[in-house]
């Protein structure tokens, strides 16, 4: 993990901290690299409650609740399944906020409407579900990387003030 993937993750700790909120993740094309940059902090219990790899399309429906409906009308890398998939994992885990990834990160795999490097991103805070599409360039690491990265750093910014921020 890069220094600025552990600066994030590490404010990102705190917040939830100040919050009382714990967060869990849905992983598929990042593989579990998401719960392992938040785990690899000291005291990340305080704030970190599970993941689920889901990397096949049975586990994002048995342990995330995905319906099969569903990813076969819009393949497992598309926006349904990540809103789906952040959902259940903020369910199933029982907290306030969750992040989910699925994507291609190649070097095979792609197709024209979905190249290597498309990543869903999904976000669930408090009630709320974001998702997002990107583009990442590079090989297979470099596209998990940058997923990782995004994933953590846009959820920093979704965080809801505290009481006394403005």
């Amino acid at each position: 993990m890069d220094s600025d993937t552990r600066d994030t993750t590490a404010a990102l700790g705190t917040a939830l901290q100040q919050r009382g909120w714990m967060l869990a993740t849905a992983e598929s094309c990042t593989g579990g690299l998401i719960a392992a940059a938040c785990t690899d902090l000291a005291g990340s219990s305080n704030w970190f409650e599970r993941g689920f790899v889901t990397y096949s399309n049975a586990a994002k429906t048995e342990l995330l609740g995905v319906p099969a409906e569903l990813i076969t009308a819009h393949g497992a890398v598309s926006e349904p399944v990540v809103r789906a998939m952040v959902c259940g994992a903020a369910q199933r885990a029982g907290v306030q906020v969750a992040v989910a990834s699925t994507g291609i990160a190649g070097p095979g795999g792609g197709s024209a409407t979905k190249p290597v490097g498309t990543v869903w991103l999904g976000w669930y805070v408090a009630g709320q579900v974001f998702a997002r599409c990107h583009q990442f360039a590079g090989e297979r690491s470099a596209v998990r990387q940058q997923a990782v990265a995004q994933v953590l750093a846009q959820l920093l910014e979704l965080l809801p003030p505290t009481e006394g921020q403005a």
